[in-house]
């Protein structure tokens, strides 16, 4: 092995340009008939004209005509932080039962003591018939903190930027 402590950067990328081409396997000298590889299909013309609009939304970007934001899984910065959505964004479609109910739905019906604590009986705007719920228990956008003997308190998910926490707790009283 050469030492290559007394080379500049320069040589240094050359060498190992260098290095790196000699590496390379050369090109074969055979056709793809030759050597029994297919050619590869052509794409239909649906997936061409899917690659046509590609191109044309990325020269539309390159000129300056459009601009386009993806923020992942991120917040976007070009949302006001003033302007609150009126409902959380939840994704997906509902489940059914307790795990699709939203906390403001929920209207409180009674509360029973059992051996292994409080129950409560629910029932929800939207859905006729009634639910139990335990502490611990997932609705859709939170979950059951605790029963106490006039109150179920949730914590609820909160998907707002300009709050330090990620939830908030909301206690719904028992009705008379």
């Amino acid at each position: 092995m050469r030492d290559l402590s007394n080379l500049r950067p320069g040589r240094i990328l050359c060498a190992g340009i260098a290095i790196l081409g000699l590496a390379l396997p050369l090109p074969a000298q055979e056709s793809e008939a030759d050597a029994g590889i297919a050619a590869p299909a052509s794409p239909s013309a649906e997936a061409n004209a899917r690659i046509d609009e590609i191109l044309v939304e990325d020269e539309a970007v390159l000129e300056g005509l459009v601009t386009t934001y993806d923020p992942g899984q991120r917040r976007d910065p070009f949302r006001s932080l003033l302007a609150r959505s009126p409902r959380p964004e939840l994704r997906g479609p509902r489940p059914e039962g307790v795990a699709g109910l939203l906390i403001d739905e929920i209207d409180i019906r009674g509360i029973f003591q059992t051996s292994r604590g409080f129950v409560a009986q629910i029932a929800a705007q939207n859905v006729k018939k009634d639910f139990l719920l335990r502490p611990g228990d997932q609705v859709y956008d939170g979950d059951v903190l605790r029963i106490e003997k006039h109150q179920v308190i949730f914590r609820q998910i909160v998907n707002d930027p300009t709050v330090i926490k990620p939830f908030r707790e909301v206690v719904k009283e028992l009705g008379p």
